[in-house]
């Protein structure tokens, strides 16, 4: 299992669908994960540090969370069936939720918990976008891979990751 993490939220077009994409922290591969447009402004939100007047649901969810004890100690994505990827929310207490990714990369965003990959799902729907020699690929988004992300996504669709 891998650790990720969030590169960003791009909306494909002419679809207008959006997606998350996350990158491993020690490798090459990018992972594009179609989301809906209330979870995509959830992350986005999260990301910019836009701080709403009141909780949305991520930000209710993570002080529920809280308010009843608990830690969430990490975000898995665990599993892709028939183009549909799977997720879970792993406490400290050692208690398992099935969750959606996107509102386990959001939760996780505003617990600054980490995010993993399980390698099986990395093999299947992970990619590599070609680089330029990049130097530090663990540090802050650069708009060249922010760059390299949206030519990426101009070239590919949902059906591209459809099992055969």
């Amino acid at each position: 299992m891998g650790e990720v993490r969030v590169v960003g939220i791009r909306v494909e077009q002419p679809q207008n669908q959006p997606v998350l994409l996350l990158r491993e922290t020690d490798g090459e591969r990018y992972l594009p994960i179609w989301i809906g447009q209330a979870e995509a402004s959830a992350i986005a939100l999260e990301q910019q540090g836009v701080e709403p007047s009141r909780p949305l649901t991520h930000d209710l969810i993570r002080d529920l969370i809280s308010t009843l004890g608990q830690k969430l100690r990490e975000v898995r994505i665990v599993d892709l069936k028939e183009g549909t990827f799977y997720a879970e929310l792993v406490f400290a207490s050692g208690v398992t939720l099935s969750a959606r990714p996107s509102d386990a990369v959001a939760i996780a965003l505003r617990s600054e918990s980490p995010i993993y990959v399980e390698e099986a799902v990395l093999a299947e729907a992970g990619l590599l976008i070609p680089d330029d020699g990049d130097e530090e690929s663990s540090g802050p988004v650069r708009e060249d891979e922010v760059e390299k992300f949206k030519e990426f996504l101009d070239s590919i669709s949902p059906d591209d990751f459809k099992a055969t």
